[in-house]
């Protein structure tokens, strides 16, 4: 458990988000299903990639934060800057 342990505190977030990414996903295939227009469609599938994208750097944050820097050892400033760095490019990347 101790390597899951960012996710357990964070576990009703996490999955509230995954429910509203759930949510999503069931408009998409309404949508499909009542012959909506191509557009509205592309819409929603849009907003359900960002929604993933956006849970993907989450979590990529927290495993470079808890897995990659070694909290006990306490980072150094350019270990926690590179961290901060490779989280931005990654955000930046899943945009």
């Amino acid at each position: 458990m101790k390597n899951m342990a960012h996710t357990l505190r964070e576990k009703e977030k996490l999955i509230l988000r995954v429910r509203r990414i759930r949510g999503q996903v069931e408009a998409i295939e309404r949508a499909l299903t009542e012959e909506k227009d191509c557009g509205d469609v592309l819409q929603l599938i849009t907003a359900a990639r960002g929604a993933m994208n956006g849970l993907m750097a989450e979590l990529v944050e927290d495993h470079v934060r808890f897995h990659v820097l070694d909290s006990a050892r306490k980072p150094t400033a350019e270990q926690a800057m590179a961290a901060d760095e490779l989280v931005e490019i990654v955000r930046s990347y899943l945009k």
